[in-house]
């Protein structure tokens, strides 16, 4: 019994033992460097540490909020967002709501899994003929990813994209034509997304994100609220797709199969001067690539709504047959 007791009591006394570390041995268990470490001592994101006659000790607690700035850091958060975040945990806030939010936001936004291609299986699936050119493309666009240690390979992020790709080769697109189609198209997607998250966030994330940081409470709420409106933004759009499709490819099928329809001057372009004020705006926007065409867009949403506009007040103001000037 003496024996176990003093086990026990030796077993404890190990368990009670903190870990310090000098700085250098700190940046080598958290991959950060010395300099970083005091930086973030400097912008009070880690505690000091306990001086020891000439020797700075730190310990286990340091080791772990590296870790955390480390995380937050890969999550997108500035340096002083991290601070905020990490005064509220050191004030019993938490940060487990946040990070939820965080993992919710970073998370999948599709069920689509990504797959795997070989250059063969590319080569083949593109009519047989290899085109370096069109591969360093898909690559820039992020439809492919190079696999490390393997240059056979590729990752490939999205099947259904590369599919369509194929599709519209094999139709007689040629690929260099679906690589400036895919840019094109993904500026635009990438302003409705924009605006989706702007209004969304007016009329409901504010009130749970107002807080900087947000409470744990308000935080998991918002995480719970991303689940649920997640798929909302692709709805929406696939919706407005099928009725703009349908509306145009109708109009595009009468034109092409109407011998007498006078010929579309829709590709003819004529300059329009706008102040300086207003492209620097859309710039900021859009960016400068997609500001042009976010012009074009825009000025033919403008053309269409006025006309559905006249066509209701046309057609409100015409009798219906057999109506009365009562309307008997």
């Amino acid at each position: 019994m003496k024996v176990q007791a003093a086990t026990a009591r030796h077993d404890a006394s190990r368990r009670t033992v903190s870990v310090e570390y000098r700085i250098e041995d700190l940046a080598h268990h958290s991959g950060a460097t010395v300099r970083t470490i005091r930086a973030y001592q400097d912008r009070g994101l880690l505690p000091r540490p306990e001086r020891r006659g000439r020797s700075n000790v730190y310990g286990e607690s340091h080791l772990a909020r590296l870790r955390q700035i480390a995380d937050l850091l890969d999550r997108g958060y500035t340096l002083a967002s991290i601070k905020e975040l990490l005064e509220a945990w050191d004030t019993g806030r938490g940060l487990g709501g946040v990070l939820g939010l965080a993992a919710e936001v970073d998370g999948p936004w599709t069920d689509e899994k990504a797959d795997r291609i070989t250059r063969a299986e590319l080569d083949a699936a593109f009519g047989g003929t290899p085109d370096e050119a069109a591969v360093a493309d898909a690559v820039a666009l992020g439809v492919l990813e190079p696999v490390a240690g393997r240059e056979d390979e590729f990752l490939v992020p999205s099947p259904q994209e590369l599919a369509v790709a194929v599709e519209l080769h094999a139709a007689g697109v040629p690929l260099s034509a679906i690589a400036e189609h895919l840019r094109e198209l993904r500026g635009q997607v990438e302003h409705i997304a924009s605006r989706f998250l702007d209004f969304t966030t007016e009329h409901v994330f504010a009130r749970y994100l107002g807080h900087h940081p947000p409470t744990e409470a308000d935080a998991a709420e918002a995480a719970s609220l991303v689940r649920r409106l997640r798929p909302l933004a692709q709805q929406s759009v696939d919706a407005e797709l099928a009725r703009a499709m349908r509306l145009f490819a109708t109009r595009h099928l009468r034109q092409q199969l109407d011998p007498q329809q006078a010929p579309s001057h829709d590709k003819e372009t004529q300059s329009v001067q706008l102040p300086v004020s207003t492209m620097r705006a859309v710039r900021r926007l859009v960016g400068e690539g997609n500001a042009a065409a976010f012009i074009a867009a825009a000025a033919e949403r403008e053309v269409q709504t006025r006309t559905l506009d006249t066509l209701a007040a046309n057609s409100s103001n015409t009798p219906i047959v057999g109506q009365t000037a009562y309307g008997a």
